[in-house]
């Protein structure tokens, strides 16, 4: 014999009336596929979502963005009677963007380039954007603080909780702490600010 896990009659009743909006979606998609997947065109229209939170990037305009906000608003209303709760517009050309413990944003690197020909030189400016994950130190230290490592500034303080562990147990855990931190952020264009958890860690 199985066992299968009850299901209440109000949750059974929202799965179904989920899958009769998930049909009506289909009928709609249907017949407004063209219009649908115009937003789609674009290769860099890139989505990432994690833990309840997605986001939709893209090289558009500030205009283009938001008309496709307010067409993912309607769309998830209409079909679906979901409420987003907030949904923001991010230049990370202006500022940059934090998402799973990376800044993320786009910082524009000056190339200049020297074009000869038989009569004349060229210098060329020409600007190439970088995208760049950077360390959030800030955050990071703020972390460190409410862990008693070091004050809201980052100065180290020493850890009560860890002088009654031999140095052996002191060694070993800040070298797991530094391995985690090195392997997490090893994507990061620029590390150099781990030095400084570093410096928090071993002198707490």
């Amino acid at each position: 014999s199985s066992h299968l896990p009850s299901t209440s009659y109000g949750a059974f009743l929202a799965r179904v009336y989920f899958y009769l909006k998930l049909e009506h979606f289909v009928k709609v998609f249907t017949k407004h596929s063209g219009v649908i997947l115009w937003f789609f065109k674009d290769p860099f229209l890139h989505y990432v979502r994690y833990q309840g939170k997605w986001i939709l990037a893209s090289r558009g305009a500030f205009f283009l963005m938001t008309k496709l906000k307010y067409y993912f608003v309607n769309f998830w209303q209409y079909n679906f009677s979901l409420w987003l709760q907030r949904i923001y517009i991010n230049q990370s050309s202006n500022r940059p963007m934090e998402f799973m413990g990376f800044l993320l944003s786009v910082r524009l690197n000056p190339s200049v380039v020297r074009s000869q020909t038989l009569e004349n030189a060229f210098l060329i400016d020409n600007g190439i954007k970088e995208f760049e994950t950077l360390v959030p130190i800030m955050p990071l230290i703020g972390l460190l603080a409410k862990a008693k490592f070091c004050n809201v500034l980052g100065h180290p303080i020493s850890k009560p909780a860890w002088a009654d562990l031999s140095d052996s147990d002191i060694i070993r855990r800040f070298g797991r702490i530094c391995r985690n931190l090195s392997h997490y952020y090893s994507g990061s264009s620029k590390k150099g600010s781990l030095y400084r958890i570093k410096y928090i860690l071993r002198l707490s």
